[in-house]
């Protein structure tokens, strides 16, 4: 097929070369030879009248014109896909269809279990990828990289349709024996104490840098970590404490001696959100998996137990189960 003298074929191609930056690579991505793809490239160089990709030392580099096009022809792509290929229906007992979600490691270990359950029981022949989070996860998104963002809200691009999974409070976490466990925290106890912070690498600003433009507060940052769930091993043996999600501080304290209390000032509260390509709504397969997805929060949930003062396990020192 073509459109302007274009075969829309090598569209394909292009978007692989573009998102490779290697002939070799991009070849294998399409199944198509490695002759063929350079093939491919020239047919391109010669409409466009651009280089497209040049050799930069042992990489292939595009040129402004070669990124100017990237994203337009990646939206083509993804427009001709969610049209034509999508079937109609999904079957789950029969489907072998791969889903790729992007999360983070607070999602994998508080939601994902449950969410894994609940979709091999109905789709036992399905996969399931999850991808670690990326600085523009929306740009995952939009080049089909992925099928699923599960993010914040406040991360969400407000380009595609986003869908409120749950909400998600905050509260400290400290090691059992910790000076300050076995009482409620106070504000002048949390500033003063020495602070463990995550500040994961797919995230532009540092969450102790958002935690003081947000919450108004400077904490005093004795550690930083990355992942979401290191900061409840890293408090243990140490008087420091740490501000984490409060599923996944209750998650850690399962098994790890740490002790979870209310934080002593107001923090908004995290609302996690699943989000989609807009062109991709219609596809049955990614309604079944978003009806799991919201499923699966209420499964969670069901087993959720938090503490709200900082007393140990298996102690009367007055800490009641936050709903009970």
């Amino acid at each position: 097929m073509r459109f302007n003298k274009l075969d829309l074929n090598l569209l394909v191609a292009l978007d692989a070369l573009l998102s490779e930056r290697s002939i070799s690579r991009a070849a294998e991505k399409v199944h198509l030879s490695q002759s063929a793809m350079s093939n491919a490239l020239s047919r391109l160089r010669e409409y466009f009248d651009d280089e497209l990709l040049v050799q930069v030392g042992r990489k292939m580099e595009p040129t402004p014109r070669a990124e100017g096009l990237a994203d337009a022809v990646r939206d083509i792509l993804v427009r001709v896909e969610a049209s034509i290929s999508t079937p109609p229906t999904f079957v789950a007992t029969e489907s072998t269809r791969v889903f790729r979600l992007l999360v983070s490691d607070f999602t994998l270990s508080t939601l994902i279990p449950h969410f894994l359950k609940r979709v091999y029981a109905q789709a036992p022949n399905v996969r399931i990828e999850l991808c670690p989070q990326v600085a523009q996860a929306a740009r995952s998104l939009e080049r089909a990289d992925v099928d699923m963002l599960i993010i914040p809200i406040d991360y969400c691009t407000g380009e595609h349709p986003t869908d409120i999974l749950f909400e998600e409070d905050y509260c400290c976490v400290m090691w059992n024996e910790a000076a300050l466990a076995g009482t409620a925290i106070t504000r002048e106890q949390y500033l003063g104490a020495g602070h463990i912070v995550v500040t994961p690498g797919h995230v532009d600003t540092a969450i102790a840098d958002w935690f003081g433009e947000r919450i108004g507060v400077q904490r005093k940052v004795e550690v930083t970590t990355f992942g979401f769930a290191a900061p409840a091993q890293l408090v243990v043996g140490t008087q420091r404490v740490a501000t984490m999600h409060r599923r996944l501080a209750d998650h850690a304290r399962r098994s790890l001696p740490i002790v979870i209390c209310d934080l002593p000032i107001t923090t908004p509260k995290m609302q996690q959100a699943m989000q989609w390509h807009s062109h991709r709504s219609a596809d049955p397969g990614l309604r079944w998996l978003r009806e799991n997805l919201k499923a699966s929060v209420l499964d969670m949930d069901g087993r959720v137990e938090t503490v709200a003062m900082c007393v140990p396990l298996g102690t009367t020192g007055g800490a009641q189960a936050l709903g009970s």
